[in-house]
């Protein structure tokens, strides 16, 4: 079974989890447990020697009973129909989460990126919002970047759907370039919600962030993000590791120089200063720090090493990075989660300031822009930890359950088929 799988099965088992809290019934369930659609297209594309190939791609409507569809669009050639379903479903929760007004999508084309020029990217991205022309629009589904796609991805989709409307449609899309109604903050927001998230969780455990160390595994955007506002609150960022290896210096990193050799090397391979030494992706999970933040990919807390995690907190930068029979054992070492539905969604929150900026074409400062995701990360934080109190659970299964009760009033109040 592979992992793509395994995501949307250990999904399922999530919300299947969740009736054992609430009052769910089994017209309910059946309702929220499979998506509202899941489209598929083919793309045939001319490719550079002139060859035409075609090119699968998805898109998956979970649910839009809080507001229209709301997610992320990636390139990678292991995309599969299962992977955007379970990644739409976590995004309907994550959005209910943090109580903003969307609903839950997600979309992917199966392209290998690394050997595909810009202009061959450029025809795929045209040709897919075409064929997605009536599914998707501000007040239908919002894309957003996600693994291989980024700024100008959306710019490229956005100009394409506004040409086929006949007139600019700056909320089509968020994550655009700040040139095209961008918002400003929302390239650092998924690591900066971590960090805000884990702020609270260090209160409530009653931790001084200068006397708690972090690693980071996963130094791309949110990873490299989230280890900066770690260092600005005051953290020791001890740890850093991407794919072809990191670093670990027990006194502390220099996050900054971490960052500018990544950006401008594509990675941290090759990266060292003075007291550092090299750090295996995979043994980072050991260290002896405070705060353990895995911000890469999804399964890499496992069954098999999540007995070697020593942090008190666990901040989930990726989506589903521990997989589900890593949890109890987790949960019996008293390790305290910030589920990904609740940590990274940073992301989406500015990605639905700026939908909201695009449709009144008003535009606010990035100080405004923190202090509301603060305000609402701060907020949603209370929230999952009074529902972890009222049920008696950890905030992992708190998260789902906050989650799953608000898309559940909100289908009630709207009448849908119950």
């Amino acid at each position: 079974m592979t992992e793509e799988r395994d995501l949307w099965k250990e999904t399922l088992a999530r919300l299947d989890n969740v009736r054992s809290y609430l009052e769910i019934n089994k017209g309910v369930y059946e309702y929220l447990s499979h998506p509202q659609r899941v489209i598929t297209v083919s793309l045939p594309i001319e490719m550079e020697n002139g060859e035409v190939r075609v090119f699968t791609g998805y898109r998956s409507q979970y649910n839009d009973a809080r507001g229209p569809f709301k997610g992320g669009f990636r390139y990678h050639k292991m995309v599969t129909e299962n992977e955007v379903i379970a990644l739409s479903a976590m995004m309907t929760l994550k959005c209910a989460v943090v109580n903003i007004p969307f609903g839950g999508s997600k979309g992917g084309v199966i392209v290998d990126v690394t050997n595909k020029t810009k202009r061959e990217l450029k025809r795929l991205t045209r040709m897919y919002t075409l064929a997605l022309i009536n599914d998707i629009g501000p007040e239908k589904d919002i894309p957003a970047p996600d693994v291989n796609t980024n700024g100008e991805t959306m710019s490229w989709m956005m100009d394409t759907f506004s040409k086929a409307k006949g007139y600019n449609v700056p909320a089509v899309v968020t994550g655009k370039p700040i040139s095209l109604g961008g918002s400003l903050g929302r390239t650092e927001a998924t690591g900066n919600g971590v960090v805000m998230v884990s702020a609270e969780a260090m209160k409530h455990l009653k931790m001084d962030p200068k006397k708690t160390r972090v690693a980071v595994q996963g130094f791309g955007n949110v990873g490299s993000h989230a280890a900066m506002f770690y260092n600005r609150l005051g953290c020791k960022v001890v740890a850093v590791t991407d794919s072809h290896g990191g670093v670990y210096n027990p006194d502390g990193l220099n996050v900054d120089a971490a960052i500018k050799y990544a950006q401008q090397n594509k990675g941290l391979k090759g990266y060292t200063e003075k007291g550092a030494e090299p750090m295996d992706n995979e043994k980072i999970f050991g260290l002896d720090v405070e705060i353990m933040a895995p911000c890469a990919i999804e399964n890499v807390i496992t069954k098999d090493n999540a007995d070697s995690i020593k942090a008190k907190i666990i901040a989930e930068g990726a989506n589903g990075p521990v997989t589900a029979d890593a949890d109890p054992i987790l949960n019996e070492k008293k390790i305290f989660i910030l589920p990904d539905i609740l940590a990274n969604a940073g992301g989406v929150t500015v990605s639905y300031f700026e939908w909201v900026q695009g449709l009144q074409q008003h535009y606010w400062s990035l100080e405004e822009v923190n202090s509301k995701l603060d305000r609402i990360m701060k907020a949603s934080f209370k929230d999952t930890l009074d529902y972890s109190k009222k049920y008696k659970t950890d905030m992992r299964m708190a998260a789902q359950i906050l989650a799953v009760d608000r898309v559940m009033k909100a289908a009630r109040d709207k009448g849908i088929f119950f």
